[in-house]
């Protein structure tokens, strides 16, 4: 263990805390609960403090109740980060679970952290005389396996854009708490890379407010004056008409509707189309190519290819569906 950690016993505060939240998973009975309230540690570590080093026996397993843990390794002489911890969850040596073996990472605070903290000589000792502790450290262990999982698919396979999104909806908040070279070794991607793509996720307020209220004038007008109909629709004509600018326009569309023009002006077309086959009288006097023309298609494999694309499968075999369903 790191030297100068003081490790203190833990109230009863601290022992109905830690105690609830093993309880979402299990109920835990009065015999377990006196081991808590006897056995249960307390501890505060300092930023940048270590908790435990590699290539020791990591004697405790740990619960943050305040502030966040990074787990480290070293390669070619390069710090790693494997994984970054915060309020609620536990950790401990990965490799040297359960203090059977010497730890490969280290682990470090990367702010004032509070924890509590049990030794693994008394935990051994609860797992063998309470199976409900079992049960409960059983589902822990799986959903870190899980997200662990999860999170070594996305670093293998994802682009930097999807890591960034991946870490940004698995742990909201983190990215403005943390720092970012931390966050970038996690998802091992350049920190000027990650700095990037955050600036153009970070968007004010307010240019979120104006891009909404952009976004639902244009769609009023559109839908008003069913304007996809018109083969000759451009980009700056349609801007012209809602009374914004060509740029303003696809800024609009790219960040608010997250489409291109024309997968925007297309969709309407699909879904009208859509919303004519579904109707049998207008089936029986128009083919699919008259109503793809009529909605503003200007051939017949735009219109095929627009909407396999939009829809998943080509109009014949909507049509089909539809029919199914109908008998």
């Amino acid at each position: 263990m790191s030297k100068h950690l003081q490790y203190n016993k833990a109230d009863s505060k601290d022992v109905e805390y830690v105690l609830s939240i093993l309880s979402r998973v299990y109920p835990v009975d009065i015999k377990l609960k006196k081991e808590f309230e006897q056995h249960l540690l307390r501890l505060r570590i300092k930023k940048d403090q270590i908790l435990f080093n590699e290539n020791e026996v990591c004697e405790y397993i740990y619960f943050i109740v305040k502030g966040a843990l990074m787990g480290c390794t070293t390669h070619n002489k390069q710090k790693i980060t494997t994984y970054i911890s915060v309020e609620n969850d536990f950790v401990s040596s990965i490799s040297g679970l359960h203090g059977s073996g010497y730890s490969q990472e280290y682990v470090v605070a990367v702010e004032d952290t509070d924890l509590l903290a049990i030794h693994n000589n008394e935990l051994n000792r609860l797992f063998a005389h309470h199976f409900d502790l079992n049960y409960i450290f059983r589902v822990i262990l799986e959903k870190y396996y899980k997200d662990a999982q999860q999170r070594a698919h996305i670093i293998r396979v994802g682009n930097a854009k999807e890591r960034y999104l991946y870490f940004a909806k698995t742990n909201p908040g983190y990215l403005d708490r943390l720092p970012l070279a931390l966050v970038a070794s996690l998802l091992n991607v350049k920190a000027s890379t990650l700095l990037s793509i955050k600036k153009n996720f970070s968007k004010p307020k307010e240019q979120n407010k104006d891009l909404a209220e952009c976004g639902q004038k244009l769609e009023l007008y559109v839908n008003k004056h069913q304007l996809f109909r018109q083969k000759d629709i451009r980009l700056h004509s349609l801007a012209q008409r809602i009374g914004i600018s060509s740029h303003e326009l696809s800024v609009v569309l790219n960040n608010y509707f997250n489409k291109s023009f024309i997968d925007y002006i297309n969709q309407y077309r699909v879904n009208w189309i859509k919303g004519s086959i579904q109707n049998r009288d207008i089936m029986q006097n128009f083919t699919l190519e008259a109503l793809a023309y009529s909605a503003g298609f200007s051939s017949r494999s735009a219109f095929y290819s627009s909407f396999k694309k939009l829809v998943g499968m080509s109009p014949i075999e909507y049509s089909k569906t539809l029919n199914q369903e109908k008998l």
